[in-house]
């Protein structure tokens, strides 16, 4: 029962918000009694914690699937934001944007535990351009990283709009994949740029 709690509240939360879903509209979703919900969640902060906790497993697992099918670095990037449109497209305000405003402590937490995984993505996809001849081999690896993780992350936490979110990512993205592109990765860049199921 208390897997079954932490996957719809991770579902409400995402699609509606985490200060507006309250423990009762989760147990009359669930068709179950506020009760039960607090014999495995002393409060609403603990079952935020757990339900954020099993997002960052599910999104990294569907991330670690998209990698493994070894798509070229620029597709890969694509993808995984195509991944997070697709995740986040029922949502309103964004997830993170909501975090750091009604809970920053737990923020701070799902920030630590982010920061490690999505550096070493990051690294690893820009290791693999270079490789592939689609970025420049002159670039410092870690900076590019650095830069690339500050900037995504300013943007989920300083943009209440999902929508709005989506649309400055891409804009990164296109300017994350410029500044290291070859002449063979900006090609490859303008045509995932001009495919609109991005």
């Amino acid at each position: 029962m208390k897997e079954k709690i932490i996957s719809k509240a991770s579902e409400m939360f995402l699609k509606l918000g985490f200060k507006s879903i309250t423990m009762d509209d989760i147990a009359g979703e669930m068709c179950i009694s506020k009760k039960t919900i607090y014999k495995y969640f002393c409060n609403k902060e603990i079952l935020i914690e757990e339900s954020t906790a099993l997002m960052h497993i599910e999104i990294h697992e569907i991330i670690d699937n998209i990698v493994n099918k070894k798509h070229n670095a620029i597709q890969e990037n694509f993808e995984i934001r195509k991944m997070f449109k697709e995740m986040f497209q029922s949502s309103d305000t964004s997830p993170i944007y909501q975090l750091k405003k009604h809970y920053p402590e737990i923020h701070e937490k799902v920030m630590l535990r982010e920061i490690n995984e999505c550096n070493t993505i990051f690294k690893k996809n820009i290791e693999e351009g270079i490789k592939q001849g689609l970025y420049r081999d002159n670039i410092n690896i870690g900076n590019y990283t650095t830069f690339y993780y500050n900037l995504i992350f300013s943007i989920k936490e300083s943009t209440s709009s999902e929508k709005e979110s989506q649309e400055l990512e891409l804009q990164i993205l296109e300017y994350h994949t410029r500044a290291m592109a070859t002449a063979a990765g900006l090609i490859e860049l303008d045509k995932h740029l001009l495919n609109p199921t991005i």
